[in-house]
């Protein structure tokens, strides 16, 4: 077995936080009627925060030196000012993520659904309070993107657990 295929979602999870991070200087956000701001990307955002469990299991708490690889090059390829809030952001959250994956010792369909509950709103609102487009319904509707990908790869785990083709 190679070492790409031994870590490929660890491999995933940095070109995520890559793509993520170049996306949001890309695809600006769309105005929405009220005048809030939503930013397609962050639909992929859920799926980032999933990945990242996946690649926990991988490589254990060296996540973290992953989570640094994929900020710093975010950074150097995104516009940095975009790139220093998602970077804060993301630290946060996936800290967060982190913390609540690691502690619970819960089955991996709860521990998914659980951290992307956590991560996501603080996600949400740190990056919208450090850009300036921050308000109630933004981050709302922000947070409730980045969960819908969570909630479709929870449902999909659990159904694997229950089938008894996946661990805890």
């Amino acid at each position: 077995m190679n070492m790409l295929s031994q870590w490929r979602y660890t491999a995933l999870y940095i070109a995520l936080i890559v793509a993520v991070n170049y996306g949001f200087t890309v695809i600006h956000p769309i105005q929405l009627p009220g005048g809030e701001m939503w930013p397609p990307m962050s639909l992929l955002v859920g799926f980032v925060f999933i990945v990242r469990d996946f690649a926990q299991r991988e490589i254990g708490h060296r996540i973290l030196i992953a989570m640094a690889i994929g900020l710093g090059l975010s950074y150097v390829m995104a516009d940095p000012y975009v790139a220093l809030w998602s970077a804060i952001a993301f630290l946060v959250s996936e800290l967060a993520d982190w913390a609540v994956y690691t502690f619970t010792k819960r089955p991996m369909s709860e521990r998914v659904i659980y951290s992307s509950i956590i991560s996501a709103p603080l996600d949400s609102a740190v990056f919208l309070i450090g850009m300036g487009f921050a308000t109630p319904i933004g981050i709302a509707l922000m947070s409730a993107s980045k969960l819908l990908g969570a909630i479709a790869v929870w449902y999909l785990i659990r159904r694997r657990e229950q089938q008894g083709l996946i661990s805890a």
